[in-house]
C-alpha cells in the first residue's frame, strides 16, 4: 500500500482553501485523512472531497499532532496565531499568507526554484508567494537563460477575489445595483468597483505603496535569487471577479533575441505562450487552467534593449492552490 499523509487545511472555507481542497482531490494526493479547520464563525460548514462533505472544524481546538503538513490559506494574522502549535506539533508548513519571514520559511515556485528545499531541514516551513509573484517567476524563469534582466517594470490589475470572498461579493452586488439603475452605496470597497478600476489595493503605507506590491518586489527577488534586482509593481484593482492580469517590461542588459525569447517561453514549465496576433485574457483563456498564459511578446518600440510582454493567470487556481499543492508533491517526492 503506497504511503498517505493526514493533512490540515486552514481557511478551508476561503476561496483559496476551497480551490485548495479540490486540486488536492483533482491531482489524487495521496491523503490519508483531511481535517478541514477555520475561525469559529465558519466552523460546521462543509466542503465537498472524494464524493464526500467533510465538516469544517473549529482550528482553535485542533490537535497539530494529527497531521504531517498543514497548509495555511487564511490571513496572516491566522498563520501568526498558529504556525508556533504546528511547529511544535513538527507538522510541516506551507504558508500562502506571507506571514512567515523569509528567513524562516524560503518563498517557492516549482516552475521557478524548485532546487531551494534540497537547502532545507524537516520539519519544512515553506512560502508559497503571491499570485503576482507566481505568475511573475513563473514567467521570467525560463527567460534568464537568453536575456540578462536588469530591471523589471510590472502593472498588475487584479482581480476582486485577491481581497477574498467579500471583494467578489461586493463586486457582484454593485453590478446589480448599477444595472437596475439602484442608487450604489459602497461597503466592502471605499468606492465604487463596478465598471471602474481602482488605482490600490490595501492602504500604502508612509512610502506609498501596498502591502501587495511590496510582496511582489520582495517575493519575485528571492523566488529567482536576485537580490540586486530592480523592481517596480504598481497593483490596481479590476472589475473582474477572478483573473489577475500583469503588463510586464523587462530592461535587459543588451539587445533582445525574440525568437529566443519565444523558444524559452514555449518550453518553459507552466507557461502557455500566445501565438503572435492574438492575445490572452483571464475569462477566455486563464480561469481553471494549470498554466500561466503570457502573449504580446514584443521588443521595445525605440529600445532594443526593452522586452514586454502580457500575462493572465488564474489567480486563486494557479496563483495560491495549485502552487501550493505543488510544493506538498515536491515535499512527498523527494523529502519526505
Amino acid at each position: 500500500m503506497s504511503q498517505t499523509f493526514d493533512i490540515a487545511v486552514i481557511g478551508a472555507t476561503g476561496t483559496v482553501g476551497e480551490t485548495l481542497v479540490q486540486v488536492l482531490e483533482e491531482r489524487e494526493f495521496p491523503i490519508g485523512t483531511l481535517h478541514l479547520l477555520a475561525s469559529i464563525e465558519s466552523a460546521g460548514a462543509s466542503v465537498p472531497f472524494r464524493g464526500k462533505n467533510v465538516r469544517v472544524r473549529e482550528v482553535e481546538q485542533f490537535d497539530f499532532s494529527q497531521v504531517q503538513i498543514v497548509f495555511f490559506a487564511a490571513a496572516e494574522a491566522v498563520t501568526h496565531s498558529f504556525a508556533p502549535r504546528a511547529q511544535a506539533a513538527g507538522c510541516h508548513l506551507i504558508d500562502l499568507s506571507g506571514a512567515l519571514p523569509a528567513e524562516q520559511a524560503p518563498m517557492l515556485v516549482p516552475e521557478a526554484n524548485a532546487g531551494v528545499l534540497a537547502t532545507l531541514k524537516a520539519p519544512f516551513q515553506i512560502n508559497s508567494p503571491s499570485p503576482c509573484a507566481i505568475a511573475l517567476a513563473v514567467a521570467l524563469a525560463p527567460l534568464r537563460e537568453v536575456v540578462s534582466i536588469r530591471r523589471v517594470n510590472a502593472t498588475a490589475c487584479l482581480a476582486v477575489s485577491s481581497v477574498g470572498r467579500e471583494g467578489v461579493s461586493e463586486l457582484a452586488r454593485q453590478t446589480a445595483e448599477l444595472l437596475n439603475v439602484r442608487p450604489l452605496e459602497p461597503r466592502f470597497f471605499d468606492r465604487q468597483i463596478a465598471f471602474n478600476v481602482l488605482a490600490q489595493v490595501g492602504k500604502p503605507d508612509a512610502s506609498g505603496y501596498s502591502r501587495v506590491e511590496k510582496r511582489l518586489v520582495d517575493e519575485l527577488k528571492l523566488v529567482l535569487a536576485e537580490p540586486t534586482l530592480k523592481v517596480s509593481a504598481t497593483c490596481v484593482l479590476a472589475p473582474v471577479f477572478f483573473g489577475d492580469s500583469l503588463s510586464v517590461s523587462l530592461q535587459c542588459a543588451g539587445p533582445v533575441d525574440l525568437a529566443a525569447v519565444n523558444a524559452a517561453l514555449e518550453a518553459g514549465e507552466g507557461i502557455e505562450l500566445v501565438e503572435e496576433g492574438d492575445y490572452p485574457t483571464v475569462v477566455g483563456d486563464a480561469v481553471g487552467q494549470d498554466v500561466i498564459y503570457v502573449g504580446r511578446v514584443r521588443v521595445g518600440f525605440d529600445d532594443l534593449s526593452e522586452l514586454n510582454l502580457w500575462i493572465a493567470s488564474d489567480n486563486v487556481r494557479k496563483g495560491a492552490a495549485l502552487n501550493a499543492v505543488q510544493i506538498a508533491e515536491l515535499l512527498i517526492k523527494h523529502y519526505l
